[in-house]
Formats: C-alpha cells, structure tokens, sequence
C-alpha cells in the first residue's frame, strides 16, 4: 500500500502547552539573540572553550531512532506518562499523583468538525534541533542515532534551550525534588537517577533501555527491554517505536501506509515522532 500523501498541518495555536509567550519562529530567534547578542552573559565566550565537549557516539550509528503516535487510536488513558514518571523518576505532585512537569503529554483537541481526540507529546527528538543550536555548553547535543540528549553535569540552566524549542518540551527544575516517587510500590525503582535543581530535563525516548538492550541484543520497538517505557504500557498500541533507517521496522512501515504528519514541519527541524491523524482528518 503506497503512503497516504497529506498537507494537513496540526492547528495547536489555541493551546498554551505549544506556544512560550509567541511564535515557534520567534522563540527560535530569541534564543538566538540570547546567546549571541550583546545582552548575553555568554558574549565574550569563546567557540575554542566549548569544542570537543560532544560525546562520543562513534558507536551508535546506522539507527535513527524515531516514533508514530496513532492519533486515531489514543484513548487519553495517561498510562504513558505515568509510566515515563515511574520509569525516569519524572517530579510527581503528591497531592494529584501525577507527574508536576511531565516529559509526555497528554490533553484534549478537536478535529476542525468538532470531534475530540487526544493529543501526545513527548520530545521529538529533532534532527536540526533548535535547542542544540542555542546551548552554550553543548549540555544537550545529537547523538549518531538521532536521539537529542542531556549532560546534566555540564547543564548550567540558562534556559536557552527551553526557550528554543517550539514545542515546549524541555522543563526547567526550579526545585530539588526530594519525596519518594508514589509509582514504586507498583511500578518498582526507577531506572535513571533524578535530575538535580537548576536544570532542563526532557524526555529521553528512555535511552538507557535503547542502549541496555542493544548491547543485550535485544531490538528497540520489537523487544520490550529495548523500548520506551510510554510504548510498552499503551493498552491500545497507540504508539510505535523503531529505527526510521530499517524499511522494515514498525514506525518505517506506519509511515509508509498511514496518512502522517510531523508537528511543525515548516519550521524544518525534521522531528523523529510522526503522528497518524484521525481517519476523518483534522
């Protein structure tokens, strides 16, 4: 079955969790300005202090790890953000037991005919990330397999990066997070440890089960040691993880016979998450 082909773009302007006080377009060159205009602290900072800080992921290449969310088939149950909190030890408001500041998403949209549906978030993992572009350290940065990752070590908080990306998926910590995350006692102890204050933190695509599980040999979005916690726990399959470079994997072949669109294509920051849009359109 040839790909459906679709000019529909996703109309979220009316809802805040997309838009840091005005256009994607315009946080971008804010961002900009911040970290290279005469306003920054960063002014005097030289390109020499910051090379070679990358890390080295030599190892990782021939995989583009990307996802498809299934628009038409997400039922708002937000097993997925829970599981992404338990999973990362994402900051849980005690009193609504659900995660403060989420690294996934989840809220209610219409089609332009006025059917509900549910929209996800997480990071996009983009391939020409506004975010890596502003950072003055390099504290996130691409990997070889498309992933966009955090050092949190080398992390200084300016925010450049939250304010950057256009699709508000970075969270700041304002504070140290010291109570027990409420998932344990059914979900078990998180696998990565929590982020300190005064830092930006964001989803992961759950890295560490990508890499665990590779050099297991298992296969991320087959095996379930080696894929994302938020797409294990989907009770309708709603969500597909894989390598974008392997024809043959899940999201390869979503892609290739559903009607798909990326958020914010015009802005070409060639997102990794595809979304299914619901049969009847947006």
């Amino acid at each position: 079955m040839s790909k459906k082909k679709t000019k529909v773009k996703l109309d979220l302007s009316r809802k805040d969790f997309l838009i840091l006080g005005g256009t994607a377009a315009g946080s971008v060159v804010a961002a900009q300005l911040l970290t290279t205009g005469p306003f920054s602290p960063f002014a005097s900072f030289k390109q020499e202090q910051v090379e070679g800080l990358e890390e080295n992921t030599s190892d990782i290449s021939g995989h583009h790890w990307g996802m498809v969310i299934n628009l038409d088939k997400c039922i708002g149950c937000e097993y997925c953000l829970r599981a992404c909190s338990a999973t990362n030890d994402v900051w849980v408001d005690m009193e609504l037991k659900r995660p403060e500041k989420p690294w996934n998403i989840v809220v209610d949209e219409k089609t332009s005919t006025g059917t509900p549906f549910y929209f996800s978030r997480p990071c996009l993992h983009c391939g020409d990330a506004p975010c890596v572009e502003v950072c003055p350290v390099k504290a996130t940065y691409h990997r070889n397999d498309g992933l966009v990752v955090m050092n949190y070590d080398r992390c200084i908080g300016c925010r450049y990066c939250e304010i950057a990306c256009p699709y508000d998926a970075r969270k700041f910590n304002w504070q140290e997070y010291t109570a027990e995350n409420p998932y344990i006692p059914t979900w078990g102890i998180p696998e990565v440890a929590r982020r300190p204050r005064g830092v930006v933190e964001k989803c992961t695509f759950c890295i560490q089960r990508i890499d665990g599980g590779l050099a297991s040999g298992f296969v991320p979005g087959e095996d379930r040691e080696a894929t994302p916690a938020c797409v294990n726990i989907c009770p309708v399959s709603a969500r597909l993880f894989g390598d974008l470079n392997d024809p043959n994997s899940k999201v390869s072949q979503a892609i290739a016979t559903e009607a798909t669109i990326r958020l914010r294509e015009e802005l070409g920051t060639e997102p990794s998450v595809y979304y299914v849009i619901p049969k009847e359109g947006l």
